[in-house]
């Protein structure tokens, strides 16, 4: 929870650093309320059963940390950890003050150099207040956000660890990363799941669109990563960059139901179907995989990913959707429907504290693999009510190379 967006719904409008000079009592007063608020609304997120609640505000006194400390562990029990950025390099400021007046809604349509300059007056206010935290009580962790140096003190438990670890694979530079999914395979054509299938005649078209149109970008320094699969590494066949195959980029493990259409599923494992339906973030197949056991593999690609720049990552679409929905703040529950479609480069780019995203789709034509949640997810409805939101695809592999066979497009009703 930011500080500054519960600030914002007590005072819409930004005026000037004014707002923040610590010896304003009424002013101080109001900031006082928001974090309260804030407080509060982790506080609740915790107590819903979640593990890791974020307050991400300015503590810069004694007294302010001593408040947060005192209502998080004294009066709730939970286990509170401070994280402490410094940052002291002129450039390294300087920069940030430039993203932070490009992207932070506070500085809206002002002049840029008055944003600079009260923004700059804003952050005195805060070095004035600022008191060292030194309290040897509290567990906390100190980065230096340039040389990305740490310090730990009182630092225990598995995710307290795991915190030190994240901090340390991220990188305050701006960043721009690309994602695409394999060209369109066999499967996709006729609607199967999972499987090792190699490219259609239209999705070796992609993979060569897709090489013309990154080695013409021109990227430095681009690397490109692909899963294990034969179709990711056809699709990168031709750019012009080094190549990584990485296990943990792998598609979804549909267990029992690799290779399998959907029709098929409804009609082997209806039960299965809808318990997938039900829930399709926690659903794992049997012998297979979920999508919260992808979020726990692609890990170690996300921690890579937060520290380089100009990497193309070609996966799968359950992957892509974790891969890109972590840097797009989307909650869990948005992953499995997220649109990552064929045939597109994603362009994600740090922008201040958050990112943008941009389709580049290219003009190579492709079936649609997104299936959205149906209304009936009950395990006695009928097959009609099942497949009804199961994208349209082909009866054979590759109608393209096979004209003389007779293609029929499969549609549900």
């Amino acid at each position: 929870m930011r500080v500054s967006d519960y600030r914002r719904k007590k005072l819409e409008l930004y005026g000037t650093h004014e707002f923040f000079r610590p010896d304003h009592a009424a002013n101080s007063a109001l900031r006082l309320l928001a974090t309260r608020d804030a407080m509060q609304d982790c506080a609740g997120w915790l107590s819903s059963g979640n593990t890791v609640a974020i307050l991400d505000g300015c503590l810069v006194t004694k007294e302010q940390r001593r408040e947060v400390f005192e209502y998080f562990t004294q009066q709730l029990g939970y286990r509170i950890l401070f994280v402490e950025c410094i940052c002291e390099d002129p450039a390294a400021l300087e920069r940030n003050y430039q993203e932070v007046i490009q992207h932070n809604v506070d500085f809206l349509g002002m002049d840029p150099s008055l944003a600079a300059e009260d923004l700059k007056l804003k952050v005195a206010h805060y070095v004035h207040a600022w008191e060292p935290m030194d309290e040897k009580n509290y567990p906390r962790i100190t980065i230096d956000t340039v040389s990305l140096e740490m310090r730990a003190h009182k630092i225990t438990g598995h995710v307290e660890t795991s915190v030190l670890g994240y901090l340390g694979s991220v990188t305050a530079k701006p960043h721009t990363l690309y994602f695409s999914r394999h060209g369109e395979s066999e499967y996709n054509v006729i609607g199967k799941i999972g499987g090792d299938a190699v490219l259609s005649a239209r999705g070796e078209r992609y993979a060569q669109a897709l090489a013309t149109r990154i080695n013409s970008m021109k990227i430095p320094d681009l690397r490109v990563l692909t899963s294990h699969l034969r179709r990711t590494i056809a699709t990168a066949r031709g750019i012009e960059a080094p190549q990584e195959h990485v296990a943990a980029l792998n598609e979804l493990d549909a267990g029992v139901c690799e290779g399998l259409s959907y029709e098929e599923m409804q009609e082997h494992y209806p039960q299965e179907f809808a318990w997938r339906d039900q829930d399709k973030l926690r659903y794992r197949y049997p012998w297979g995989e979920s999508y919260v056991d992808i979020m726990q593999r692609v890990e170690p690609v996300i921690a890579e990913l937060q520290q380089s720049n100009n990497i193309l990552v070609i996966s799968h679409q359950a992957v892509l959707r974790c891969l890109i929905g972590y840097f797009m703040d989307k909650k869990p529950e948005e992953l499995p429907y997220m649109e990552v479609p064929l045939h597109t480069i994603i362009r994600v780019s740090s922008c201040g504290f958050n990112y943008r995203i941009e389709f580049i789709k290219l003009p190579i034509e492709c079936v649609n693999t997104t299936r959205n949640k149906p209304v009936n997810c009950s395990a006695n409805r009928t097959d009609n009510d099942a497949l009804r939101t199961v994208p349209a695809h082909y009866d054979i592999p590759d109608p393209w190379r096979n004209p003389g066979n007779g293609p029929s497009l499969v549609q549900q009703h």
